[in-house]
């Protein structure tokens, strides 16, 4: 075994004995401890996840489905190891969930709630492995400046669609088919 495979394998095991109050990713190897979520970024990633949860339902539900959409999900991608607030594949990319605890087959959108904590490896190291995996759609949430970012992959590039603030009642890519109310992601 080389110097780099058991470096690799110590810092996978130091990841599994992590405590569950904190969340640990790996990138490039690295491993990245971050402490669990505040109340403000939890109650924007919950009701995120109740406003998106038309998509998620199948046919004859109320709503536009074609969705399979998770809550912190952790993501095995070209050997890093990522867990995003949320993600979401289309149906005809994941007709039937693996039975894995980690799920291999990159997301169609990724939401990142930012945090003090986490908003630079969101931004910088994150991204770029959501880029190079090819998820199409992006969304970077703010609860402290109140905030949605909306970005699509062209080319291999993050490009911005929209910096939404406020309680701008929003229709943002890939979920524009429901109008988003902002002021229900800051509400606590």
């Amino acid at each position: 075994m080389s110097d780099k495979q058991s470096k690799l394998e110590s810092v996978y095991e130091a990841l599994e004995r992590l405590p569950p109050h904190l969340t640990g990713e790996v990138i490039d190897g690295e491993l990245y401890v971050s402490p669990g979520p505040r109340f403000i970024h939890s109650r924007a990633a919950t009701r995120l996840v109740m406003h998106l949860e038309p998509f998620d339902e199948g046919e004859g539900k109320e709503g536009p489905g074609g969705w399979v959409i998770l809550f912190e999900p952790r993501l095995h991608l070209s050997g890093d190891v990522l867990e995003p607030d949320l993600a979401g594949w289309r149906r005809e990319s994941m007709p039937e969930g693996p039975d894995t605890v980690g799920v291999e087959l990159a997301p169609d959108w990724l939401c990142e709630v930012l945090s003090p904590s986490t908003e630079a490896l969101d931004r910088k190291r994150k991204m770029a492995v959501y880029a190079r995996e090819g998820v199409k759609h992006l969304w970077l949430v703010d609860p402290r400046l109140q905030v949605l970012e909306v970005y699509r992959l062209e080319e291999g590039t993050w490009r911005m669609l929209g910096t939404h603030t406020g309680t701008a009642l929003v229709r943002a890519e890939p979920f524009e088919a429901l109008p988003l109310k902002l002021a229900s992601l800051w509400e606590r």
